[in-house]
């Protein structure tokens, strides 16, 4: 570790990123401290399994960080419960007062760069995977299960259903993702849409309620 590197650490240690890095990961992973967490964080279940990108580097995993300024960042909670599995394919930032719960036999995927901005919530009892690029405001709402079991005629009816969000797709304020749904790469959600259905055209803009196609052939800048 350089010494840039291991003032970088000084800086962000603290109780959270020491109890999480070393209970997540062997010595020598754990040493170089890949993930950096907030006072604010609580580690709610960290049972499960957090992979890491190869190569990583110190701090290329933030949790609690960032600033919205219509919210209280001293008084914001970060919730992190997860008894299944998280999968980072690159450095990534979940922003203050979001909360991540992945069941046990949950798959949660963050593509490189991601970023969560703040105050959304992710429950993944399945399967839900994110591109690289991808970037999410606030109070935005994504499940694959409906928690409770629907039955008709004995059968099963409401199964959980995996998420997959493409490369490089911006997800607007207060928008709500849920079960079975493909948004493409390079799309844009609309604040406030709620999306219960797959789309297949890329590079357009969706919004409504349900969410439907309003604009083809965009390009949003990062």
């Amino acid at each position: 570790m350089t010494i840039r590197s291991l003032l970088h650490v000084v800086k962000h240690l603290n109780l959270n990123t020491f109890y999480f890095n070393f209970k997540s990961f062997p010595f020598y992973t754990a040493i170089r401290f890949p993930v950096f967490l907030t006072r604010n964080v609580i580690l709610k279940n960290i049972s499960g399994k957090t992979e890491l990108p190869s190569p990583f580097h110190t701090g290329s995993i933030r949790i609690g960080f960032g600033e919205v300024g219509i919210f209280d960042k001293k008084r914001s909670k970060t919730i992190w419960d997860v008894k299944g599995s998280v999968v980072f394919m690159g450095p990534a930032n979940i922003g203050h007062g979001a909360k991540i719960c992945v069941g046990q036999n949950g798959t949660l995927s963050f593509g490189a760069h991601f970023n969560l901005t703040a105050e959304s919530s992710i429950i993944c009892f399945y399967k839900i995977s994110f591109g690289a690029y991808c970037l999410l405001s606030w109070e935005i709402l994504m499940m694959d299960t409906d928690f409770h079991k629907v039955y008709k005629m004995n059968m099963h009816i409401n199964e959980d259903r995996a998420i997959e969000i493409g490369d490089k797709v911006w997800i607007g304020a207060r928008c709500t993702i849920l079960k079975g749904v493909l948004i493409p790469a390079g799309s844009v959600i609309a604040t406030g849409s709620v999306v219960t259905r797959s789309f297949t055209q890329p590079n357009s803009v969706f919004a409504g309620f349900p969410a439907k196609i309003i604009n083809e052939n965009i390009e949003w800048k990062l």
